[in-house]
């Protein structure tokens, strides 16, 4: 898939209806290897545009790292004012929270932090909790206040891409997890592909990004380096935890 070439929408039969998948407030059933048929002959872009037919309750993430800027400009490119919802641990390098304003006044976006509790936090910040024990500093400052908000929703959207680690190699466009369903519409967008579509839209860099850092996390436990290489370099952990 070249997504310079088909980034605009195109026509296209599909012999698999909404009401097939549709899931909304009534509880009706989805069909995973339904959706990852159908969606996985779509462009991202049209795979963005479509979802909103099949499912309602929509959660939209983004962490505002050194690839976000890719999928945000797909849903700006549609007109799609959809709340963005960012987890604020706290910890954050300034020039994440600066980039995060320089999209939003670009975008014009509507984004909601999520915050840890205040209590846990700070009593994750004063024992360096990040240090002993960072899964859990991870589940207290990442997962667990994503949870409750999450429990609203019925589909959450994520900008996960294969080429980012082995783990997220592995997925699929959509799957069923921890309770919803989750949407990957750039998931196998390459490395080159985002490379050139944001040179192409002259779409602004993280500006860590730029120093080296490929995957942005806490300060405490991200460096520099290639892909997600430099996150949790003193351990054998790979992922947040919101992924899992």
């Amino acid at each position: 898939m070249n997504i310079l070439n088909h980034y605009w929408p195109i026509n296209m039969i599909n012999t698999i209806t909404k009401t097939d998948m549709r899931h909304n407030s009534t509880g009706s059933t989805v069909n995973i290897d339904c959706l990852n048929k159908k969606y996985k002959a779509l462009s991202p872009y049209e795979r963005i545009k479509e979802v909103y037919n099949d499912f309602d309750k929509i959660l939209l993430t983004s962490s505002f790292g050194t690839s976000a800027v890719f999928q945000l400009h797909l849903f700006y490119n549609q007109n799609i004012r959809q709340k963005i919802h960012f987890i604020n641990t706290t910890y954050h390098f300034r020039e994440t929270l600066n980039y995060k304003k320089e999209l939003i006044d670009l975008f014009k976006l509507d984004v909601e932090d999520i915050l840890p509790d205040e209590d846990w936090n700070e009593l994750s910040g004063n024992s360096k909790l990040w240090k002993t024990n960072p899964d859990q500093c991870c589940s207290i400052n990442k997962v667990e206040p994503f949870e409750k908000v999450k429990a609203n929703y019925n589909l959450w959207i994520s900008g996960l891409m294969r080429w980012q680690s082995n783990h997220r190699e592995k997925l699929d466009i959509f799957e069923q997890r921890n309770g919803i369903v989750k949407f990957y519409p750039i998931l196998d967008v390459s490395e080159s592909e985002v490379r050139e579509y944001i040179k192409k839209f002259n779409l602004p860099a993280h500006p860590l990004k730029l120093m080296g850092y490929e995957s942005v996390g806490c300060t405490h436990c991200t460096k520099r380096g290639k892909k997600r290489k430099g996150r949790w370099t003193t351990t054998i952990k790979t992922e947040c935890g919101l992924h899992l």
